[in-house]
């Protein structure tokens, strides 16, 4: 098994404290705060953890303070609603006796609609023809940062291989939309909720950067302190998170010191599996 796979479960599962009371903690990195998307998993495995008979369909939350990666985190979930078809949590992480992040879930039993269409996944080079061997022979890739390389050549929970790589030598994007392939470095069990988690998890992995495409900048840029504030997703279809999917990211507006991303994650197929939301605080070091 594999150190990344051991890293991911370890972090996606969380310890029971009392009903609705769960414990989780943060892998040892140099990282000075908690990584987002790490609260975002584990809350909402939280969440699954009390309701049964139905799955996530959809996750709004709030980022509102940063998390300090040496203490454990506490989340208290709230059991606000179980319906016929739908069941809703509201999930409160804890830190040092503060709140320093919220999440509303929605859960959905599995039913027949009369209406199913989906937007088409863009036509980009397939993950495998991105591998960091490949990308390391292309002349171009001689001159990319020191920094970026580490980023996506290092061990971590989550793949990620770009298609966009010339963005990083300054190229504007004026759409601000980029694509990113990700999956879990190594497989996962059988469980579909698992699954949502750790797409949960991978979500918040360089969403941000399609605002700072279209300015032919990154978020690696040591002038730019960001930050996200908020983060929604809703789940459309099965997937394998340990499968290719690709993040198909866009930026429509970016104004007031904020900017706002979207997200849709395909199946290799063009299926649809889910959508992504995320506003940012984005701000010129002085």
């Amino acid at each position: 098994m594999s150190k990344s796979l051991i890293d991911l479960i370890e972090i996606l599962d969380l310890e029971p404290l009392e009903v609705n009371l769960f414990r989780g903690r943060s892998p040892r990195t140099r990282w000075q705060r908690v990584f987002g998307g790490q609260v975002i998993g584990q809350a909402l495995v939280a969440s699954c953890r009390t309701v049964e008979g139905r799955m996530p369909h959809s996750l709004h939350c709030y980022f509102i303070l940063p998390g300090d990666p040496q203490i454990p985190i506490i989340y208290q979930v709230e059991q606000l609603r179980d319906g016929k078809s739908y069941a809703t949590r509201r999930v409160s992480a804890i830190q040092h006796g503060q709140v320093i992040f919220s999440m509303m879930v929605s859960f959905h039993a599995e039913e027949e609609g009369a209406f199913d269409h989906q937007d088409e996944m863009p036509k980009v080079p397939h993950a495998d023809e991105l591998t960091p061997e490949e990308l390391m022979k292309a002349p171009i890739m001689d001159g990319m940062p020191e920094f970026i390389k580490r980023y996506y050549a290092s061990d971590r929970p989550i793949e990620l291989r770009p298609v966009e790589y010339q963005r990083y030598f300054g190229e504007k994007i004026p759409s601000g939309r980029i694509n990113i392939w990700i999956r879990t470095a190594a497989k996962l069990p059988d469980d579909p909720a698992l699954h949502q988690c750790a797409l949960a998890y991978a979500s918040d992995f360089s969403l941000l950067d399609s605002v700072m495409s279209r300015y032919g900048r990154t978020l690696f840029d040591g002038r730019v302190m960001a930050a996200s504030l908020d983060h929604a997703m809703w789940f459309h279809r099965p997937f394998r998170a340990d499968e290719w999917l690709l993040y198909s990211q866009d930026s429509p507006n970016a104004r007031n010191g904020r900017g706002l991303a979207r997200g849709s994650i395909f199946k290799p197929d063009g299926t649809l599996v889910a959508s992504v939301a995320q506003e940012g605080s984005l701000r010129e070091k002085r």
